[in-house]
């Protein structure tokens, strides 16, 4: 596994790295900022998944999965998914380009689980719920760390959209 920093994903110059630390250091929502930078790069219709992404980091905050996954996951869906329910085509044809991402995000991160990536990148688990660790979690560089996981992901999920269109 390929754990350290992905040359592509942290990319100063890359305007699409640049627009994800803006909008993370804004929204301090990893899952909201993933999706919102991927949305106005590809003109996604959002409708209300922005709002509805608000409760995603790590699952509510308890450590779960990653919140770049899951609104990298949502803009891979509104690309790749289906809008009838009974469009099994539709289903089973949107799985493959959300489990190469799953694959590749893993390789780059370690995990797709929040608590497990900044174990690997911050060397302990912070419990950001709580006032105290989140203090803790800024002080030792957190949300650096975790801009170049979201990053990661958007570039991920860019390069899945970008070959289909």
């Amino acid at each position: 596994m390929n754990m350290g920093k992905n040359p592509s994903s942290t990319d100063e110059d890359n305007p699409l790295v640049s627009k994800v630390k803006e909008i993370l250091m804004e929204s301090g929502n990893c899952a909201q900022t993933s999706f919102v930078v991927l949305q106005e790069e590809f003109d996604l219709d959002g409708g209300q998944i922005l709002r509805a992404l608000t409760p995603f980091p790590g699952i509510a905050l308890r450590g779960e999965t990653c919140g770049a996954v899951i609104g990298s996951l949502m803009a891979l869906g509104l690309e790749f998914g289906r809008d009838d329910l009974s469009d099994w085509r539709g289903y089973i044809g949107s799985l493959p380009s959300a489990r190469r991402f799953c694959k590749r995000f893993e390789e780059e991160n370690g995990s797709t689980d929040c608590a497990s990536i900044l174990e690997e990148k911050l060397g302990r688990n912070y419990d950001l719920a709580d006032k105290t660790e989140a203090l803790e979690y800024a002080a030792s560089g957190g949300p650096d760390v975790c801009s170049e996981v979201v990053a990661s992901a958007v570039q991920i999920a860019s390069e899945a959209i970008r070959k289909k269109r």
